[in-house]
């Protein structure tokens, strides 16, 4: 995933894509960053994190630019997050999911709400990257409220 990130960034460079080629940017200095902060290796793991931040952070602006009115900056941001999805591994559907968080569900036999910490520890390790794990949360939530 590096090594295509490296790639993109050189043909975005060479058809002259500059929307495209600042959000690699953003997202090779955020790798650069968490690499000298947290002595963390760059590799297809990082890269997951920082295009899942970058996402959260889109999804969040849109929201922010929707209700100031901003139709030219929602569709800007859309763009750039279509971009980062690029980078990410295929998304499961909701129905997927649902399973995943059942058969976790079979696993830990959670009690109540006290037991949130445990099902999202199993959930992040198994879907991370895969869903929005706000969404993983909501359904856990909604799962240990009707136990």
């Amino acid at each position: 995933m590096v090594e295509k990130l490296n790639k993109d960034m050189i043909e975005a460079m060479k058809n002259k894509d500059k929307e495209k080629l600042a959000v690699i940017r953003a997202v090779k200095a955020s790798m650069d960053k968490e690499r000298i902060d947290k002595k963390r290796e760059i590799n297809d793991d990082l890269l997951l994190d920082v295009v899942n931040r970058e996402v959260k952070m889109r999804k969040e602006s849109i929201e922010e630019f929707k209700k100031g009115n901003r139709e030219d900056l929602i569709k800007a941001t859309e763009a750039e997050l279509e971009i980062l999805k690029g980078y990410l591994p295929e998304q499961l559907d909701m129905a997927e999911v649902e399973k995943i968080i059942d058969e976790i569900f079979a696993e830990v036999k959670p009690t109540g709400q006290k037991d949130m910490g445990l099902v999202m520890k199993e959930a992040t390790a198994k879907l991370k990257g895969k869903t929005d794990m706000k969404e993983v949360s909501n359904i856990i939530r909604t799962k240990l409220s009707e136990l």
